[in-house]
């Protein structure tokens, strides 16, 4: 009697929450209690199948949106491979390769590479190109800093930017990363005096250049007297350049010369395109003071064939201009239609120059300026020295001391320590 008050508690208790159909068992057989009739019924009930949750319950799947995005970049572990049977077989990758892809993904993380073994880093450094880690904004830039300070010349010894003045705009920063250079060429830029570039030539990062060439880059004895600036008071900056092109450039006079003479390294100088005045003056000073030989013929040196984007970034400087080419697509559609108005005549025809003239009318004007010096092998071709007579060498000695007069009346003009000089140096 017990048990059955208990029960019928149970039962008709409305406290209590409908959990279902109760099962008893009672000597070896299972009985089911139907509430409704309070008792204990023999007959066998269908079974109904067990859920753990209740019909109202549900659940929403949240996932991180750069987990998901970098575990698709994320490389899988196994390499897949096919057998001569043409059965699927594979195999799981090593750990050097699993831990070079993680670091990769995280480059920009790492806080110093100096002392790092550049076998290594150079693997990290590829595998990290080729996820295009140095193309981002922020953290390219960053990541690309700690490989140049403790590599240098190993990422990059040779850059190639003729006619890349997009890339240049673009890039600024990660290209001035760049340390010990020995070849630079941003021919065909238009940088201009003020360009933040060439003021960076002039820092100690950029002291190993022996290369430079910036033909055709708008530039003036201001922008000369900047970039010598160092070199002529400090004795710093480009003070080991042996190869130097800046052709093309017309507003470049006899006095911007001047400042080249500081220069005591230079093997080869082109100075075709310029806006001398007394080119005979000129030639003559050249090789009075750096000992700089007039050629006859054009110079190997300044075929821009020769300098080409060398070291371990090479591609990524490719990846750079794919970019900018990329962000130019858009632009592409504005052309057409600017073309199909020009077709109407609802605007005028504006030609743009867009590639790089070689060859200037100032060229054609003042002929073949390229020096060399005839003591240095391999820097100029071969040519017939000419014998002067007694009246040319009384001749040259009236004009060397013409000429040294000359530069003792300029000197406090163009090798001291000026009012601008000055002014110059608080930069640095």
């Amino acid at each position: 009697q017990s048990w059955s008050r208990g029960m019928s508690y149970c039962l008709h208790s409305k406290s209590h929450l409908d959990t279902g159909p109760i099962y008893v068992r009672e000597n070896g057989k299972l009985h089911v209690v139907n509430p409704g009739a309070g008792g204990v019924q023999n007959v066998t009930p269908k079974t109904r199948p067990f859920s753990l949750f209740s019909r109202s319950f549900s659940v929403e799947l949240c996932m991180n949106r750069e987990d998901d995005r970098a575990r698709r970049q994320r490389t899988d572990h196994f390499i897949f491979t096919y057998t001569k049977e043409g059965n699927l077989r594979y195999s799981a990758k090593s750990l050097f390769s699993l831990v070079l892809g993680y670091i990769s993904d995280n480059v920009d993380h790492i806080d110093s590479l100096i002392g790092f073994p550049e076998q290594i880093a150079e693997k990290l450094f590829s595998a990290a190109e080729a996820r295009q880690k140095f193309t981002e904004p922020v953290t390219g830039l960053r990541a690309l800093q700690k490989f140049t300070e403790a590599y240098g010349s190993l990422v990059l010894c040779s850059l190639c930017l003729r006619n890349r003045y997009l890339v240049i705009s673009e890039k600024l920063e990660e290209i001035k990363s760049f340390r010990e250079l020995t070849c630079l060429d941003l021919s065909c830029c238009k940088l201009g005096d003020e360009h933040e570039l060439l003021e960076h030539l002039t820092k100690e990062a950029l002291s190993s250049v022996k290369r430079l060439l910036l033909k055709d880059n708008s530039l003036s004895d201001a922008g000369l007297r900047r970039m010598t600036a160092p070199v002529r008071v400090l004795k710093k900056g480009l003070e080991n350049l042996l190869v130097l092109d800046l052709s093309c450039n017309p507003k470049i006079t006899d006095v911007g010369i001047g400042y080249l003479l500081s220069f005591k390294k230079l093997n080869c100088l082109d100075i075709s395109g310029t806006g001398l005045k007394d080119v005979n003056a000129v030639i003559e000073r050249l090789q009075m003071q750096i000992g700089l030989v007039h050629s006859k013929v054009p110079l190997k040196e300044f075929d821009h064939s020769n300098c080409k984007t060398e070291g371990w970034a090479e591609q990524t400087v490719l990846q750079w201009e794919q970019a900018v080419m990329e962000a130019m697509k858009p632009q592409d559609n504005m052309r057409s239609r600017a073309a199909a108005l020009r077709f109407y005549g609802k605007t005028h025809r504006i030609e743009e120059v867009v590639k790089c003239t070689l060859v200037e009318p100032e060229t054609k004007a003042s002929g073949n300026l390229q020096f060399y010096k005839e003591k240095v092998p391999n820097c100029h071709l071969p040519l017939k020295k000419e014998v002067a007579g007694s009246h040319e060498l009384k001749n040259n000695k009236k004009r060397a001391l013409a000429e040294q007069e000359r530069e003792r009346t300029s000197k406090q003009k163009h090798l001291c320590l000026t009012v601008e000089d000055w002014d110059l140096l608080n930069t640095y």
